[in-house]
């Protein structure tokens, strides 16, 4: 899949999650295979950018091809300045949230709340693709709730506005998270355009990214929550495409380096009191795919400092037999 001049290297793509996909998390997805990675949603209000959570967000991984940002916002020239300052400190493309059903971003009328407002989604779209000269793309919903899903209407306006991809979650907002995604709705809204669309909403194993695929007819698959706790999800990915057969599990020892890299990673970038907090919330993630690791992530959980995160999991690892502590 190409968008604007970049292709690819892999259909399936890493979500932009707040919270979530840093800097060091995106590093490691590509590492096992991503396609590509997009910043943690970013407020358009520049004025906001001096806060420290703004200044990670929008820390590039210069060496990431395409570095893609993740915008927010609902006024049309603040999002058109925002987009040209992202490009400017070297955003390849710039993707527009119109997707995240927070109740926070929703009530400033912006994620998916924009949905209920076509007319504005459009004068949205048209300011942003003017503003800049690099690819921009847009994340949606099906539609605001199950009595609109208006999902076909806004890719149409964003094919017509330059648009050159979209992402469509298969819930309405008022769904947030619950329910099945509905795959038969992006393959609505993919007959309806002709810009790549990609599929996104509980895609959590190899098979069912192909179930996926096929019953949407999506041009990629973006992955958000399956990959939390599990980079490697598109190293399995990649090779049941390409085989048709499931990858043999990681071992002990590699899962044990790619936690220990991990953390490394979020000291160097957030600083080790930060970098521990931080760390936590992924400790867990990656826990819940390890047997017999409740009293570990109770212990690692606690501490305060980034050496004894690291003696833990290190001391962790060092008491598993072959295969004890892998998840099923």
């Amino acid at each position: 899949m190409k968008i604007g001049p970049y292709q690819l290297s892999s259909p399936f793509l890493l979500a932009p999650m707040a919270g979530i996909s840093d800097a060091p998390f995106r590093r490691l997805c590509r590492r096992f295979g991503a396609g590509m990675t997009t910043s943690e949603m970013t407020t358009a209000d520049i004025s906001l950018w001096q806060t420290a959570k703004s200044r990670h967000r929008l820390n590039l991984d210069m060496d990431a091809t395409p570095r893609v940002v993740q915008i927010a916002g609902s006024d049309p020239d603040q999002l058109a300045l925002a987009a040209s300052l992202c490009v400017g400190r070297g955003a390849q493309i710039i993707d527009i949230n119109m997707g995240c059903p927070a109740k926070k971003v929703c009530k400033q009328l912006a994620g998916s709340a924009l949905l209920k407002d076509p007319l504005l989604v459009e004068r949205i779209l048209a300011a942003v693709v003017a503003a800049v000269s690099v690819p921009v793309t847009l994340k949606i919903r099906t539609g605001w709730n199950e009595q609109n899903r208006n999902g076909v209407e806004i890719a149409k306006i964003a094919e017509e506005n330059g648009i050159q991809a979209l992402a469509v979650h298969g819930r309405t907002r008022a769904c947030r998270y619950d329910g099945d995604a509905e795959y038969e709705t992006i393959a609505r809204i993919k007959s309806a355009v002709d810009i790549p669309v990609i599929a996104n909403g509980d895609i959590t194993s190899s098979r069912k990214a192909l179930d996926v695929l096929r019953i949407s007819g999506a041009d990629a698959l973006m992955i958000g929550r399956a990959a939390m706790g599990q980079p490697w999800i598109f190293r399995e990915l990649n090779h049941y495409l390409k085989t048709g057969q499931q990858i043999a599990p990681l071992e002990n020892n590699d899962v044990r380096d790619i936690m220990l890299d991990h953390l490394s990673d979020l000291y160097q970038f957030y600083g080790d009191t930060t970098g521990v907090r931080v760390a936590r919330k992924h400790l867990t993630w990656y826990c819940s795919g390890l047997r017999n690791a409740e009293a570990f992530r109770s212990r690692v959980v606690r501490v305060a400092s980034a050496s004894e995160q690291i003696r833990l999991t290190r001391n962790f690892f060092g008491s598993m037999t072959e295969n004890n502590h892998l998840a099923a």
